[in-house]
């Protein structure tokens, strides 16, 4: 009976190894694409493919996370009139990674993009809204983890963004930009397939403002 249950439980170990090893590939091949990919078309075929990951693997969190990140990335530089639309779907894919993992700081991040997607539909009426849950949702990712650089690129990014007259402009941002590049250079990401982005955007702005 000893020997029949050291049995199962080899097999067992065995089968979750080969699917924690088909899940790694799976992402880091996704990731890559999600790099190389330049029109809408590809983001939207990589979204699909983090998507079936993500029904595939229920208990992980990052294949939502990512599908989330690109809805909202496509929203923020969308040209069209489906920001909102592309904003709402990224928050239900977010969601589902937000209740996979709870106070996430790199979850929080994507909050703060969609937020940010919302604000650009009409940023004079939606600022006030849309400007306060940014914030809000940075300072949340710097509390859930202090030793993230993301928080503070996407706090430097803002205000760099951001008129001179309103409050932004390099002389802002270029200290919290500072940080986040000292942040991302004792970063170590958990593994290959953890969130690892923004040092290159960060090295732009502090090259714009020397």
């Amino acid at each position: 009976m000893k020997q029949l249950f050291i049995a199962f439980a080899l097999l067992f170990s065995t089968a979750t190894f080969a699917q924690s090893d088909k899940y790694m590939s799976a992402m880091k091949a996704n990731i890559q694409q999600m790099k190389d990919a330049k029109t809408s078309e590809e983001n939207i075929a990589v979204i699909q493919k983090f998507e079936r990951i993500a029904e595939a693997e229920k208990t992980q969190w990052l294949p939502y996370y990512y599908a989330a990140m690109l809805k909202a990335t496509m929203a923020i530089i969308s040209q069209e009139d489906n920001k909102d639309a592309l904003a709402d779907e990224a928050t239900t894919t977010l969601d589902k990674a937000d209740a996979l993992s709870k106070n996430n700081s790199e979850i929080l991040c994507i909050r703060s993009l969609i937020a940010t997607a919302k604000m650009l539909v009409n940023p004079q009426a939606r600022y006030m809204e849309f400007g306060m849950l940014i914030n809000k949702y940075i300072n949340e990712a710097k509390k859930a983890d202090a030793n993230n650089p993301r928080p503070y690129y996407l706090e430097a990014s803002n205000i760099f963004n951001t008129p001179k007259q309103f409050g932004g402009g390099c002389e802002k941002s270029k200290p919290i930009a500072e940080k986040a590049l000292q942040l991302y250079n004792s970063f170590k990401p958990e593994n290959e397939i953890a969130p690892n982005w923004g040092k290159e955007n960060i090295e732009q702005i502090l090259k714009a403002c020397n």
